[in-house]
């Protein structure tokens, strides 16, 4: 039997397969006789001529070990068969370079939104530097009511105690004047007024 021929059996191509000294003769045989067509399935289903040849050899790889190893029963062609192995070979291939991709999409995804995270964190402190330095301009009394109230939070009914007045209504009433104060010098200032109206909103 000459491996170079055009048309061995599969019954051929085995024996030869299990003869060292005709295996890489066959091995060129069933690149000749089947590379073509299996590569086509890698090439239309996400793969690159590289895949098709890699993929192609690891094919081959499995399949010469079951022949060797007297697994292959011939119940279906050498083709069926070698389609068989790459198609599995090759969704699993698939299934793993996806579950890379969204791996490297998520990391991605999380390093973008904590770059904004920091981002977001400087603005806001650059913004409260802003708003306190205009705030230290209305005196010490309105820039701790102002202070407790939009910045710790505070309400009302623990800021009067806190800043020892006589009720609740006091303390509104001076917030009140404290706020008509600073809307009067954030007019003067867009930028600061529009950090101002974010910190309010954002926290």
């Amino acid at each position: 039997m000459k491996i170079s021929g055009q048309n061995l059996t599969d019954a051929e191509i085995v024996e030869a397969l299990k003869d060292r000294k005709k295996l890489d003769a066959s091995v060129r045989y069933l690149y000749r006789t089947h590379f073509e067509s299996l590569a086509h399935f890698i090439k239309t289903n996400s793969g690159s001529e590289q895949d098709a040849e890699d993929f192609f050899h690891e094919t081959l790889v499995v399949f010469i070990e079951l022949v060797q190893q007297e697994k292959f029963r011939g119940d279906s062609s050498i083709k069926t068969f070698l389609y068989a192995i790459l198609r599995n070979l090759w969704l699993n291939e698939l299934k793993k370079r996806n579950r890379t991709l969204q791996r490297e999409s998520a990391y991605f995804e999380k390093s973008e939104k904590e770059e904004k995270d920091v981002q977001g964190g400087i603005y806001q402190n650059e913004a409260k530097k802003q708003v306190l330095n205009l705030i230290g301009k209305l005196g010490e009394n309105c820039k701790k009511i102002l202070v407790l109230f939009y910045y710790e939070e505070m309400p009302m009914k623990d800021i009067f105690q806190a800043m020892g007045y006589e009720s609740e209504q006091v303390a509104r009433n001076m917030k009140y004047k404290c706020m008509k104060k600073l809307n009067e010098l954030l007019d003067s200032n867009a930028a600061v007024k529009q950090s101002f109206k974010n910190l309010l909103v954002n926290g």
